[in-house]
């Protein structure tokens, strides 16, 4: 899948969310839709939390 279509897959999403269970159920979805690209992205090993702690705790830049 490729940038365009899954944007226009979580758009879709959560507008049906929204429309559904009101503003507090768009906000859990996308919260829940979150989390889950941050896992995805760890378990691939495309993130590193180490690294990402360590810029926001000002010791390292994130360059």
């Amino acid at each position: 899948m490729n940038a365009t279509l899954t944007g226009a897959l979580v758009g879709t999403i959560l507008a049906v969310v929204a429309l559904t269970f009101g503003f507090w159920g768009f906000l859990l979805v996308a919260l829940a839709m979150a989390i889950g690209a941050l896992v995805g992205r760890v378990v691939s090993g495309q993130l590193d939390l180490r690294a990402l702690a360590g810029a926001l705790t000002g010791r390292r830049t994130s360059s």
